[in-house]
C-alpha cells in the first residue's frame, strides 16, 4: 500500500516536470480572478433477495470549491477554499459521516523573475462535526458516538510562514517555505482508543494528534512544500493535484508529513460528472501509517 501511494506521488511530480516544459508561458490577466464550483455527490446501492449478499446504502455529499486570486503590477495573491461533507446511510449501521473537510490556502507573492516570486503563504484546516471510531461496538457499556475521537477544532492545523513561489500559471505552481510555524489545536475534550486496557482515554490524560495531556496546542517549527498541478486527461477529463509536505525541525525531521488529494472529474455535460476523490495522509502525531479516504459518485455541478 505504502508503495502504492508513493508511486502516485512521484508520477504525479513527474507529470508536472513534463507539463512545466510545455505550459503556455501566456500573460495572466490582471485584476481579480474567481472560479468556483458547488457539487452534490449521489451515489447508492441495493440489494433484493440477492443471494451473493450485499446491504441497502445510499450516501450523499456536498462539495465546494472555490477559487479567488488577484493580481497586480508585480503582485500576486492567491486563494482557495475547499469544504466537503458526506453521510452514508445503510441497513445496519444508520447513518454515520463519510466525508469531513474544511481547508483554506492563501499566498501573497511578489514577483523576483519571471516564474520565481517572493512569498508568504497561510494554510488552515479544519472539520465540521464530530467523527467517532466504529472499530470496537459498544465501547464501556454505551454508544461510540458518546466518544468523540475528532471534532470542529478538535484538531484544527494552522501553519504559515515565508518562502519562495514559483508559479507558471493558476494550473501549476509550487510554493516552498523553509521557515514555517506550525500551530495544532485542540479546543475541548476528546478520546483515543487504547488497545490494552479496551477503553477511550481522554485527551487530558493521553497525548492526541501531537498535543501533550492537559494542552491544547502544539507548536512546530519546519519545512512546508506545496505543490498544485491540474490538467486534462483528456477531453472532458480533468485531474486536479494538490500535495503539500511538511518537516518539522524540532523533533524527528526525517518524519515528513504527507498530504496528497487527487480530484478526477469526469464531464457528461454542464450539469453533470461522474467525480472522483482520493486523498491519503501520512501524520505520525495523528496516525503511525497512511490514512486514506475515497469519494466516488455521479455529481450535479453548478458553477459559480
Amino acid at each position: 500500500m505504502k508503495k502504492t501511494i508513493l508511486g502516485l506521488l512521484a508520477l504525479c511530480l513527474f507529470s508536472v516536470s513534463i507539463y512545466a516544459q510545455e505550459a503556455s508561458d501566456d500573460k495572466e490577466k490582471e485584476g481579480w480572478t474567481t472560479v468556483g464550483t458547488f457539487t452534490f455527490l449521489l451515489n447508492q446501492s441495493g440489494f433484493s433477495n440477492w443471494q451473493a449478499g450485499g446491504e441497502n446504502a445510499m450516501a450523499a455529499n456536498v462539495k465546494v470549491n472555490y477559487d479567488f486570486n488577484y493580481k497586480k503590477g508585480s503582485w500576486l495573491w492567491d486563494n482557495k477554499l475547499i469544504a466537503s461533507y458526506g453521510l452514508t446511510n445503510n441497513e445496519d449501521d444508520g447513518v454515520r459521516k463519510n466525508d469531513d473537510r474544511i481547508e483554506f490556502n492563501s499566498i501573497v507573492g511578489h514577483d523576483w523573475t519571471k516564474f520565481w516570486s517572493f512569498s508568504f503563504f497561510l494554510n488552515f484546516r479544519n472539520q465540521f462535526t464530530n467523527g467517532y471510531d466504529y472499530e470496537d461496538d459498544f465501547i464501556n457499556g454505551g454508544s461510540n458516538e458518546d466518544y468523540a475521537t475528532s471534532g470542529f477544532f478538535k484538531p484544527a492545523y494552522l501553519s504559515f510562514g515565508p518562502g519562495a513561489l514559483w508559479k507558471k500559471n493558476d494550473n501549476l505552481y509550487v510554493n516552498i517555505s523553509p521557515i514555517t510555524s506550525k500551530f495544532t489545536i485542540i479546543s475541548d475534550e476528546i478520546f483515543t482508543y487504547n488497545e490494552t486496557t479496551k477503553a477511550y482515554e481522554s485527551s487530558n490524560v493521553v497525548e492526541t494528534f501531537g498535543v501533550a495531556p492537559g494542552d491544547n496546542m502544539l507548536y512546530e517549527f519546519g519545512m512546508n512544500i506545496r505543490a498544485y498541478y491540474k490538467f486534462n486527461i483528456m477531453e472532458n477529463i480533468s485531474m486536479e493535484n494538490i500535495l503539500n509536505l511538511y518537516s518539522n525541525y524540532i523533533d524527528r525531521p526525517q518524519n515528513v508529513d504527507i498530504d496528497y488529494t487527487m480530484n478526477v472529474v469526469m464531464k457528461i455535460n454542464d450539469s453533470f460528472s461522474t467525480n472522483l476523490t482520493f486523498q491519503t495522509i501520512y501524520d505520525d502525531n495523528a496516525f503511525r501509517g497512511f490514512q486514506v479516504r475515497e469519494v466516488f459518485g455521479l455529481g450535479i455541478n453548478y458553477g459559480f
